[in-house]
């Protein structure tokens, strides 16, 4: 399932997939997988993500 919720809230910040990489420690192509929803991050992964984005695991992360 696609993440669109994590690349509406990257784009708010207006951070490109690679910026977000690089705060969170990895790459480019994991940033797009998980938005593809072709990868599931592991829980330390996705708090990075969150912390960066400034967003709570459930907004991001939760699936309804």
């Amino acid at each position: 399932m696609k993440n669109l919720r994590l690349k509406s809230a990257r784009a708010a910040l207006d951070l490109s997939q690679d910026d977000l990489a690089k705060a969170c420690g990895v790459s480019r192509q994991t940033i797009s997988a998980i938005e593809k929803g072709d990868y599931n991050p592991t829980i330390n992964l996705c708090i990075a993500i969150c912390k960066t984005l400034n967003k709570t695991l459930d907004e991001l992360f939760w699936e309804e």
